[in-house]
């Protein structure tokens, strides 16, 4: 299956799930559970939710990672800071990445925006280098955004 067919594919289901759910947490975790299961190469894939100007972990699949991560530390925290998608083809060389799994090695990390504010970021890690691009990073944003307009009140 080509990379434009299994994004078209998970938003279509992205939009099935989401239907009718105005809950934050419910949609995140299926989101996540759903990224999990349908793109390939990755290690880590969730939600960190902006509470009191620090993002703090949301649902997620794979393994246990950072809870609180400070607005423009690392690459979830950066692409927050910046409001804008960051790709990281090597974590290694990404200044002041922050290491919650040492398997990851890149990253794509997508802000979550409710009525022009960032509400989090929408994280993904894999083990390979150069796992991201802007392919990805276009569809991941689409689908965040159908995340957003899902949910109800945001914190």
């Amino acid at each position: 299956m080509k990379k434009c067919e299994l994004y078209d594919e998970l938003l279509r289901q992205a939009r099935g799930l989401f239907d009718g759910e105005r809950d934050l947490i419910a949609n995140a975790a299926n989101l996540s559970a759903l990224i999990w299961q349908a793109v390939p190469d990755l290690n880590w894939a969730g939600f960190y939710l902006l509470k009191d100007g620090e993002l703090v972990l949301g649902p997620f699949q794979g393994k246990p990672a950072c809870v609180r991560i400070a607005m423009g530390k690392g690459v979830c925290g950066t692409a927050a800071a910046r409001a804008e998608t960051i790709i990281v083809s090597d974590v290694h060389a990404f200044a002041g990445h922050i290491a919650c799994d040492t398997a990851s090695n890149s990253e794509l990390a997508v802000p979550l925006t409710k009525h022009g504010r960032v509400v989090g970021v929408l994280d993904l890690d894999s083990p390979s280098f150069g796992r991201f691009d802007q392919e990805d990073a276009a569809a991941l944003g689409a689908i965040a955004r159908l995340w957003a307009d899902a949910c109800g009140a945001m914190p």
